[in-house]
């Protein structure tokens, strides 16, 4: 690191767009995370589409995550995509079971969907996009784009105003379908916009990143200070073993 206010321009356009994608497939689960995102709700609305039975599509749903989960951790991956998958379709059964409504079995997601796409515009607006906060341990700098990285902290809040704006358009969709469409209309339209509005805020997100300084690697510089203090104490070590 050249500089410890400054972002190194050593890295080419080429290498800091590779990064990019490299830390937001890793931040965002790739095709695998994206699979096991639509798997268990897709198996629901088809089977809720075959026969109308609550239980059995609701079962289906929470015993496919569940074997996601131990495939993660049987092939020792990452488990955290898996495991909020489960917890999703956790929340949607009981919350179908209690009422009795197949389509509760959607709500608890787009409650979250909703409070999500609010998030990423509250916490932008109050000066800490949340999607800094996401990718800031994943490239290295954690915090240091707030304050030291000024054209980085840009590319995030306008990443975090695209999510927020997609997720909340997706929610002006689903929940009028809520009240007004049947299970399976609304469980069909919900898969299909699983996957396009997260491809966009994600080509987004490339979008503003790739064109953002390049981040300041916070680790890197802690462990060249740790060294250059390690310097420091060998030579006075050796200043004092010559007096």
């Amino acid at each position: 690191m050249t500089s410890l206010d400054k972002p190194t321009e050593e890295t080419s356009a080429d290498d800091a767009r590779a990064v990019t994608e490299a830390a937001l497939f890793e931040a965002f689960g790739g095709l695998r995370g994206m699979i096991e995102t639509v798997l268990p709700g897709l198996l629901f609305v088809t089977i809720y589409t075959i026969n109308k039975d609550l239980h059995l599509s609701a079962i289906a749903a929470l015993a496919v995550s569940v074997v996601l989960v131990v495939v993660r951790l049987v092939t020792k991956d990452t488990v955290k995509h898996a495991f909020s998958g489960v917890f999703g379709v956790a929340f949607g059964v009981v919350f179908a079971m209690m009422t009795g409504n197949a389509k509760d079995f959607y709500l608890p997601g787009m409650l979250y969907t909703l409070g999500l796409g609010l998030a990423y515009i509250i916490t932008t607006l109050c000066g800490v996009p949340l999607i800094g906060l996401i990718l800031g341990p994943v490239f290295k700098e954690n915090l240091s784009w707030r304050t030291r990285n000024p054209g980085r902290k840009k590319a995030y809040a306008k990443a975090s105003y695209a999510w927020g704006a997609i997720l909340l358009a997706k929610c002006a969709i689903l929940f009028p379908l809520y009240w007004w469409a049947d299970t399976t209309q609304l469980g069909w339209v919900l898969v299909a916009l699983k996957i396009p509005p997260f491809l966009l805020a994600v080509w987004l997100t490339w979008v503003f990143l790739a064109k953002a300084p390049a981040p300041i690697d916070v680790f890197a510089e802690m462990e060249a200070e740790e060294k250059a203090a390690e310097e420091r104490e060998r030579e006075a070590a050796a200043r004092s073993a010559e007096q």
